[in-house]
């Protein structure tokens, strides 16, 4: 029989540890200041079930979370680019993306109330998205976008106008497209929008046990669907 040396348990458990970190489903999300904000809880509640990652940066896009730069994936026309590039990287292989834009595409020029970009191209966009994935053989689950109330947003924000009848559209939109290519949604929408308006702590974000809560509501549901045969 062979003898076991001091050496060969440790190396044993470490061996057990990587394959059993490789068997994880992997994420990476990309999403907008929401995101950002939610996105520490989430990853804290995916721990030892979910390998997660996201886009990031060095704490830029803190500084001005309406301008979308670094870990703010921004409107679907940035998303899309950035992911042209991204896909292109051999170690780019998580077995989900996890995504949302919305909010960006609905903003408004306050000058001559323009959309930053029209339900035509938003559609073309997030097709686009997927097509990309599919030669990677990543699969996706999209996140629908959180509340606009009018009342508050345009109160509270003088450089960015958005309308609640715009977020709805593109929700719907996205709806559309997910199903037609057989991608689950996770309804973030609706999940907030019964936690009440009183959650914004501004335009547009939520205060913190309103992020935890949305993290905690979005890990339950992404362990399920990475989990589903």
């Amino acid at each position: 029989m062979k003898k076991t040396t001091k050496y060969s348990i440790p190396i044993l458990l470490l061996a057990l540890f990587a394959a059993w970190k490789q068997s994880q489903p992997s994420i990476f999300l990309i999403g907008d200041s929401i995101s950002m904000q939610y996105g520490p809880y989430l990853e804290k509640y995916l721990e030892g079930t979910v390998a997660f990652d996201r886009k990031k940066d060095d704490g830029q896009a803190e500084k001005n979370l309406d301008v979308p730069v670094g870990a703010n994936g921004g409107d679907s026309r940035m998303v899309l680019e950035y992911l042209k590039i991204k896909t292109k990287e051999p170690a780019f292989k998580p077995d989900y993306l996890v995504l949302n834009c919305g909010l960006h595409d609905i903003k408004h020029d306050v000058k001559t109330g323009k959309i930053q970009v029209g339900e035509a191209e938003y559609r073309k966009n997030l097709q686009g998205i997927i097509d990309l994935l599919k030669p990677k053989k990543i699969k996706m689950i999209w996140i629908r976008t959180t509340a606009v109330v009018d009342s508050i947003h345009n109160s509270k924000s003088k450089s960015i106008v958005r309308y609640g009848k715009d977020l709805a559209a593109y929700n719907q939109v996205a709806d559309q497209v997910m199903a037609k290519n057989n991608i689950p949604r996770i309804d973030l929408y609706d999940f907030t929008w019964k936690l009440g308006i009183d959650q914004f702590i501004d335009h547009v974000h939520y205060n913190e046990q309103t992020r935890s809560l949305q993290a905690a509501y979005l890990a339950g549901s992404i362990q399920i669907l990475v989990r589903k045969p």
